[in-house]
């Protein structure tokens, strides 16, 4: 698969291309970046790629132009057409299945955006999807776009020591869509507190429960909406759903002797 940026700050991706396990991705090309400097499409001197809005207001906004000539060079490079994907605060929330799909796709165009924003005019004609990672603000797009391509690059065979890794992860389809349970490791007992017990014994059945359990607790308290996803889409057992009722039970009673005076 193939992802051609478009920045400002192509310099900034090299981290992320050239460490960690996930450059094996970049280094084969399973994964082949290319990078796309917006000023290279501008004209002038300066290489101005941004001016500033129609109405007044704060901040500038990158210029429709120089982005319609990059796009086009990069659709020329490519051969055949790509979608067109904008990161934005108007985008759909990025998910681990979006991302498992992108994982299997042949890649896009990705715009950095910076500033204001973009003109509107180039994403009417251009974009076909908008993409955020949540309710907050940055800078711009790169990050945004940088996290897209880790999710991507770790799913792609051979990246992971463990081929298994990811299918475990948090939102995972083995997990249900649920979040992972916590994990320990050496030594047995640090700062006066042991590791949990059924995980010492080697009773392969009653870890898997154990750890069922946990991500079941722990997705209920920091996540109830990922529990109501994995109940609508039957997802969940009967074990499963008469754990949580006497997890919901015992969590009630906490709160309730709580809320009695102490004596």
């Amino acid at each position: 698969m193939r992802f051609d940026l478009i920045t400002l700050f192509p310099e900034v991706f090299t981290p992320l291309l050239t460490s960690g396990v996930t450059r094996r991705a970049f280094e084969s090309a399973q994964v082949d970046v290319r990078l796309n400097q917006l000023r290279d499409f501008s004209d002038g001197q300066y290489r101005r790629v941004d001016d500033r809005p129609f109405g007044g207001g704060p901040g500038m906004v990158l210029m429709a132009e120089p982005l319609r000539r990059c796009i086009e060079d990069v659709l020329e490079q490519r051969g055949r057409p790509a979608p067109v994907v904008l990161f934005s605060p108007a985008g759909q929330v990025l998910t681990q299945n979006a991302v498992a799909q992108w994982a299997q796709s042949d890649g896009a165009i990705l715009i950095c955006g910076r500033y204001e924003g973009i003109d509107q005019r180039f994403i009417d004609l251009y974009v076909d999807q908008q993409i955020s990672l949540g309710d907050f603000v940055l800078s711009g797009g790169e990050i945004a776009a940088m996290a897209l391509l880790d999710a991507v690059a770790r799913l792609q065979p051979g990246v992971l020591n463990d081929a298994q890794s990811h299918q475990q992860d948090s939102f995972g389809s083995q997990l249900d869509g649920l979040l992972d349970c916590q994990h320990y490791t050496r030594p047995q007992s640090w700062g006066g507190t042991p590791v949990p017990q059924v995980l010492m014994s080697g009773k392969h059945a009653e870890i898997e429960r154990w750890r069922r359990e946990q991500s079941l607790a722990l997705t209920a308290r920091l996540r109830p909406d990922l529990i109501r996803q994995a109940r609508q889409s039957g997802r969940l057992g009967p074990l499963d759903e008469a754990f949580l009722a006497k997890h919901a039970q015992a969590e009630a009673n906490v709160v309730q002797s709580g809320d009695q005076p102490q004596a």
